[in-house]
């Protein structure tokens, strides 16, 4: 059984309702940007297309228009130096880390209030997962980001609040350092310093 309620901007987005009639998928998918754990561009789209894809759902379709969009958001995220002679290519042909990066740059240009990141690091490099981690610390200032991990030394290093579930069931949420350092519930302590899991 599930129970609970998500609510963003006040609304319950599972409701039959919300403050202006029934509640709008479309209008609910543009407030939430979604990496997953594997990087998934779009394989038969380009660099540019992969970008600003969202953008052309909505109905921007001139490329004077859309292509401040796409270099914004990949000097966003870091990867307009490494692609911008390559827009035209395929974002499949990228590396692992960059492939994740241009996900990212596709999930944030539809300008989401939220950004769910599902273990957006797992399949990476030391290297890609730092540069990921960087810009993740960045995003947070003007992004609400939700990030997924089983890493707990990367959960430390860029989270403000963390919550600690365990089969399904929330075990304890505070602040990051509370929960290093003092964690309330045993279970979570357990959990922590690797005595299981």
């Amino acid at each position: 059984m599930v129970s609970g309620e998500i609510t963003i901007d006040g609304e319950h987005i599972y409701g039959p309702k919300g403050t202006n009639g029934l509640i709008n998928p479309v209008l609910i998918r543009r407030k939430i940007g979604m990496v997953f754990q594997k990087p998934n561009p779009f394989p038969t789209m380009t660099v540019f297309n992969n970008v600003v894809a969202g953008k052309k759902l909505m109905g921007m379709t001139t490329k004077n228009s859309l292509t401040p969009i796409v270099e914004n958001y990949l000097k966003l995220t870091n990867l307009w130096d490494e692609v911008k002679d390559d827009l035209e290519k395929s974002g499949a042909s990228l590396s692992g880390g960059q492939q994740q990066r241009l996900c990212i740059a596709r999930a944030l240009a539809i300008e989401p209030e939220i950004l769910l990141m599902d273990e957006p690091c797992s399949a990476l490099d030391p290297i890609a997962t730092g540069k990921i981690e960087e810009l993740i610390l960045k995003l947070k200032e003007d992004y609400t980001v939700v990030i997924v991990t089983h890493n707990m030394q990367q959960a430390a290093r860029i989270s403000d609040n963390t919550a600690f579930m365990y089969l399904g069931e929330l075990i304890e949420y505070d602040e990051t350092t509370k929960i290093f350092e003092n964690p309330s519930n045993k279970l979570t302590e357990n959990y922590i310093t690797g005595r299981f899991g």
